[in-house]
């Protein structure tokens, strides 16, 4: 556990206090410029290797995957055995990490002007996101990194990933906010009883997403 003294003082004892579940990539970051294509690429690669299947054929079995459950990882787990911390080591370790994370300047302060509980909820595996918030500068701003590892696999948008969070963190649904950049996690999080929050570039939002932001640092001025 990761823990950030600056918003302990922000938390009031008997009272329950707003619950913050940030997305890492593309929510937090900019996964898609520089880290997704590598990551895409390693994942193929790792169909084709252990699938014996042609470029082709891996990246749609790749694709399909990541459509039906949300995570390719899921998809080769249930249907070819695959040993998710090998696919997990495999496919993350990214040796170019520190020159592929761009900066957000003023996240941190966005995130230490936040009053209530900050927690990271990401598929990605521990290591990784623990890498990427330390590469940013933000990674003692949250009491949580709730990782693919800590689903037990159960990546979002599965209830049951969810479900295992707020057993962790021991609050209402009610309590909490979402902002994720993925549409299927917010379903998920708006049928417990989440707020939702999309962060997207994208002009239209669906009824069960509460608000639509341009990028994170826009969360500073909703009135929630």
């Amino acid at each position: 556990m990761i823990q950030c003294n600056l918003l302990q003082s922000n938390l009031t004892p008997g009272r329950n206090s707003r619950v913050w579940i940030f997305d890492l990539d593309d929510t937090l970051h900019n996964a898609s410029a520089h880290i997704f294509p590598v990551m895409n690429r390693a994942m193929t690669q790792y169909i084709m290797d252990k699938l014996e299947l042609d470029e082709s054929a891996a990246h749609g079995l790749r694709q399909h995957y990541w459509r039906i459950y949300g995570a390719t990882l899921k998809g080769l787990m249930r249907h070819h055995g695959t040993d998710p911390q090998h696919f997990l080591h495999e496919t993350h370790t990214l040796k170019d990490l520190p020159d592929m994370v761009l900066q957000v300047k003023r996240l941190r302060h966005m995130l230490q002007s936040l009053s209530g509980r900050k927690l990271v909820f990401t598929n990605a595996p521990r290591n990784y996101a623990l890498r990427v918030l330390d590469l940013m500068g933000i990674g003692d701003c949250f009491e949580l990194i709730f990782s693919v590892e800590s689903t037990k696999f159960h990546a979002k948008p599965s209830l049951r990933g969810f479900q295992m969070l707020l057993k962790t963190i021991k609050v209402k649904a009610s309590d909490c906010v979402m902002l994720e950049d993925n549409l299927p996690a917010l379903m998920t999080a708006k049928r417990l009883g989440m707020r939702t929050i999309w962060v997207t570039k994208k002009p239209q939002k669906p009824n069960f997403v509460d608000y639509r932001l341009n990028d994170v640092l826009a969360l500073t001025h909703l009135k929630l």
